[in-house]
């Protein structure tokens, strides 16, 4: 089995986690159609506060759902929609993926990858010591981010699970995944 969606799920309220759906439907420029953080400039509280005029780079969120697997191996219990991802993923590993790829969700969707999700503290707020979990060093010291990727929507269109995900990687030299 290929790339799929596993989970959907938006929330219209500002709360960590975000409940399950039958389907969400991105909007073009904009993100998920009813969740809180759709729009064009950035809707993060921390990052509201730094320049409410930045553009939204982080209107879809992405999880691969193996990282439940892995925090389960250290006694954590999480769920699609519980680290607040808008999409739940399997077999593709997200956060390999350089800057500017093109998601195909379902069959009319597009996203472009922006970058990595910032793990903050919220994560220990919902399951203390999972923070730890998702973000590390590598062996050469280096702190790996592990709780997603984020995206801006350029096509709309509905989004399932089950919905298969096809990835268009950008030309010429690929850019690692920062933070946003």
């Amino acid at each position: 089995m290929g790339a799929a969606v596993t989970a959907v799920s938006s929330n219209g309220e500002y709360t960590f986690t975000k409940p399950n759906r039958d389907s969400i439907t991105l909007l073009a420029g904009l993100g998920v159609e009813g969740d809180v953080h759709a729009g064009v400039t950035v809707k993060h509280r921390s990052r509201v506060a730094q320049d409410p005029t930045q553009p939204n780079l982080r209107q879809v969120h992405l999880i691969h759902e193996e990282l439940f697997a892995e925090v389960g191996e250290a006694g954590f219990a999480v769920a699609p929609g519980d680290l607040g991802e808008n999409v739940t993923t399997t077999g593709i590993d997200l956060l390999s993926l350089p800057v500017g790829t093109l998601l195909r969700l379902g069959p009319e969707a597009v996203v472009e990858v922006t970058g990595l999700r910032n793990p903050c503290v919220q994560i220990d707020a919902f399951q203390d010591g999972l923070l730890k979990q998702v973000v590390g060093r590598d062996a050469s010291g280096a702190l790996v981010r592990k709780a997603g990727i984020m995206s801006v929507v350029r096509t709309g269109g509905v989004v399932r699970p089950g919905d298969a995900i096809d990835v268009e990687l950008p030309e010429g030299p690929h850019r690692p995944l920062e933070r946003v």
